[in-house]
């Protein structure tokens, strides 16, 4: 059940930080103060964002026994999610160089479970 958890809280966190970020790099003028501006407006947020990211790398590591393996599932986890936040802010459409580097992501990350 940790698992489950893990990866809920997970996909919360960093679902909701890529958003924001996205949202910034799309919407929010880079200008200082308008940057600033719309960064203090999402410090709230950050916090429920940083709790799920902390509280799902904690049940991560309870459930596989390995704080490598649950920060190497979470960064994969985010990769998707980038691709994900690239196709929907910025239309962007992974080509196959994209894609073989996930490949070879999924094959360290299937050689770093493997004992």
């Amino acid at each position: 059940m940790n698992y489950v958890y893990s990866g809920l809280l997970l996909l919360a966190g960093l679902l909701g930080v890529n958003l924001v970020i996205s949202y910034q790099s799309k919407h929010i003028d880079p200008n200082f103060w308008m940057t600033l501006k719309y960064q203090l407006y999402v410090l709230p947020l950050y916090l429920i964002i940083n709790m799920c990211i902390g509280y799902g790398i904690k049940l991560g590591y309870k459930a596989a026994g390995s704080l490598s393996f649950a920060l190497i599932a979470s960064k994969g986890l985010e990769i998707f999610i980038s691709l994900l936040m690239g196709f929907i802010f910025m239309k962007e459409v992974p080509g196959w160089r994209t894609w073989t580097g996930v490949a070879l992501i999924l094959i360290g990350f299937v050689v770093a479970k493997g004992k």
